[in-house]
């Protein structure tokens, strides 16, 4: 199967997945396993907004940094810009946070609520450099668009 195939996949898993469950811990929880088992990554999980910083989602894979700022590391840096980053190799990341040494690329995935907002990230590690291209950027976000709306909060 190719890359674009297994990712496809992977999107409608994720879809019904998130199809009618509101609770945001069991959303993330779900979709991390199912991105980290279907396509092996070092590390998959959620970093949640909170305040001015990054705290700790569910998350796939070994223990990971509780807690990160804004602007720090590819995760903060991520959720400052509000877009996408792809980091072919690490140790050339300005301020990279080495969660774990064996972490040598990464993508993270910002997910945006319905008024534009980072509600959270998804944060992929791999013990490979340049793991990640344009085809898991684009599944990926497309991913991050589906599980926004099951973890962002009700509106009072």
């Amino acid at each position: 199967m190719t890359k674009e195939q297994t990712y496809a996949l992977l999107v409608e898993q994720v879809r019904s997945l998130v199809q009618g469950e509101d609770d945001p811990v069991s959303v993330m929880a779900n979709v991390a396993a199912a991105i980290h088992t279907t396509l092996g990554f070092w590390w998959t999980g959620f970093y949640v907004v909170r305040g001015d910083e990054l705290r700790l989602g569910p998350f796939q894979g070994p223990v990971a940094c509780t807690r990160i700022e804004r602007g720090r590391g590819v995760c903060g840096t991520a959720l400052e810009r509000g877009s996408t980053i792809v980091v072919p190799d690490v140790e050339q990341f300005p301020g990279h946070i080495a969660c774990s040494s064996e972490s040598r690329s990464e993508i993270v995935v910002p997910l945006r609520g319905s008024d534009g907002r980072v509600l959270a990230v998804l944060d992929i590690d791999s013990r490979q450099l340049a793991t990640f291209d344009d085809t898991d950027r684009r599944h990926l976000e497309a991913i991050a668009s589906i599980v926004a709306p099951a973890i962002e909060p009700p509106r009072q």
